[in-house]
């Protein structure tokens, strides 16, 4: 069967996984909805289609991946680097670029117990 999409291989060389869990309000641990992760999400998204990764870089919605005192937290794979977002727009853009891109670690978003 052809794929509909054109795909040769399955897969992606980067899979991000954003953080959307949503709890109860005042919850004690808070939770990464509160925290814009769906919009953070989408924010992943763009640039992924801004810079020309869409096929190589997905980025999707998570339920919770249980650090959710430093949320909103990403998970990246296959390296399994966490990071936690304290500045949407810098920190999407910077990861993209540096992380998928360059392949280095952005060590100002990891998460540091």
């Amino acid at each position: 069967m052809k794929d509909p999409k054109g795909r040769t291989s399955i897969g992606f060389e980067k899979h991000i996984f954003i953080c959307e869990n949503s709890r109860v309000s005042g919850h004690p641990r808070g939770c990464c909805q509160e925290k814009e992760g769906s919009k953070i999400k989408m924010m992943f998204k763009d640039e992924i289609v801004k810079m020309n990764l869409v096929g190589k870089v997905r980025a999707n919605g998570s339920a919770c991946l249980d650090f959710c005192e430093q949320g909103p937290t990403i998970v990246i794979y296959p390296e399994g680097v966490w990071y936690r977002i304290n500045n949407p727009e810098k920190d999407v853009k910077d990861i993209i670029k540096e992380h998928i891109i360059e392949d280095n670690i952005v060590k100002r978003c990891l998460i540091n117990l």
